[in-house]
């Protein structure tokens, strides 16, 4: 792939903040089902970053090929991750952040209200769940919810979490279809946990399940007149991009090389399928630019590993650049090459439909791969779906790049 542009401004903090660490809106369409919970363990596990804080990992055995993980001793249980020691697609799943899991009461879908931890207290771990602050959570001045402990530290630092009585696994579901997401799921509703966790009562009601037939879609207030609104809600329905703490989507905001390979790896990681196995800390750094406790690092590190993205001549991978359209249709058919090749379907991207004429790509560097990825499911398509124009050396948007990532996973060839 042809070296990504250098990016004349620089990424905000609040376009940073769109993958993981961004409070989802509530997603009141979604419903739960049970889950067996001896599939599951619940890991508090060592964490990267300069802080070096623990982070809360879930790991699932999906098949009985390979075991997952090993346990060893009580109070504390040490956990071996054994899936780290072999390729476990399709064999294990990891959930590492807000993507993989959220909070949820008796009461519907509570991760825009309370986002998961670790915390260390008298020598052991606490599974937690803290408020979001953002103005219109009634929750926002509550203490933590306590959802579980390890009863010590384990030596390798992975120790197991046991759930406090009331609490255990669900999957997300929509329309009665199972997701991969993950609830730690309580019946209680959310008022009635936070009293009885010493918090006030919330000055405003928490929302509650429509009583007629949910809605298929999840509105964000700037998207109703977006020509891509239904497929922004199908990506939040996936789980691979959410939206920001003012219940807004931003789809025009421009995405940035990091944010593009989060999506893609996140979107991967959400398909029964495929299981994307990333390290729980890097210890090196991936490209001369990309630091190893970067939030991005672990993503870029498997991306640039299985094929999907790659860097500079110098090294370099200039993470918070801006990325064009054409660059986007790049990453987009070596991660649809990658899927292929995992599911053991060799490469070739068979079209699905007649590939489209675009008026301004021929003689660019990337005309064979927008060609290829407008009959591969119609990934590739004209700007606003209009006209016959890719423009390709313009920004990718929040819109359009989550509709091209939807069209990517949903395509069936």
């Amino acid at each position: 792939m042809k070296p990504l542009r250098l990016a004349i401004a620089a990424a905000t903090a609040a376009t940073l903040t769109m993958f993981g660490a961004t409070t989802r809106v509530d997603a009141q369409s979604f419903d739960n089902i049970e889950a067996n919970q001896e599939d599951f363990v619940l890991v508090a596990a060592p964490g990267g970053g300069l802080l070096g804080r623990p982070e809360f990992m879930i790991i699932e055995q999906k098949t009985d090929a390979q075991q997952c993980w090993g346990e060893a001793g009580s109070q504390p249980t040490q956990i071996e991750p054994l899936l780290l020691n072999f390729d476990f697609s399709g064999i294990c799943g990891r959930s590492t952040d807000s993507n993989g899991y959220s909070i949820r009461a008796g009461d519907g879908d509570a991760g825009s209200r309370f986002n998961l931890a670790i915390d260390e207290e008298e020598g052991e771990y606490l599974l937690i769940a803290t408020p979001s602050t953002f103005p219109t959570n009634p929750y926002r001045n509550s203490p933590p919810l306590t959802l579980g402990r390890t009863f010590g530290k384990a030596e390798n630092g992975f120790t197991k979490i046991f759930l406090n009585p009331g609490w255990r696994l669900t999957r997300r579901s929509f329309e009665g279809r199972t997701l991969g997401h993950l609830y730690l799921t309580n019946d209680a509703t959310l008022a009635a946990l936070v009293e009885a966790g010493g918090g006030p009562i919330a000055t405003e009601p928490p929302v509650t399940p429509p009583t007629t037939e949910p809605p298929t879609t999840i509105a964000f207030r700037d998207v109703t007149n977006d020509v891509y609104a239904a497929q922004i809600s199908r990506a939040v329905e996936i789980g691979f991009i959410a939206g920001f703490e003012d219940g807004t989507f931003r789809p025009r905001t421009a995405l940035t090389r990091e944010q593009l390979v989060s999506m893609v790896i996140e979107a991967l990681d959400a398909q029964d399928n495929i299981s994307i196995a990333l390290p729980s800390a890097v210890t090196s750094s991936p490209f001369t630019d990309v630091a190893s406790n970067r939030w991005s690092a672990a993503k870029i590190q498997f991306a640039s590993q299985s094929g999907i993205v790659s860097g500079d001549p110098e090294g370099t991978f200039r993470p918070g650049d801006e990325v064009t359209r054409a660059e986007m249709m790049a990453v987009l058919r070596r991660a649809a090459e990658y899927r292929k090749r995992v599911l053991g379907q060799g490469t070739a991207l068979t079209p699905t439909q007649a590939a489209f004429t675009f008026s301004d790509t021929e003689g660019h560097w990337a005309a064979d791969v927008i060609s290829n990825l407008s009959g591969y499911c119609g990934i590739a398509s004209p700007v606003n779906e209009s006209g016959t124009a890719f423009i390709p050396n313009s920004d990718a948007l929040r819109n359009y790049a989550a509709t091209a990532v939807v069209r990517l996973v949903d395509c069936a060839s």
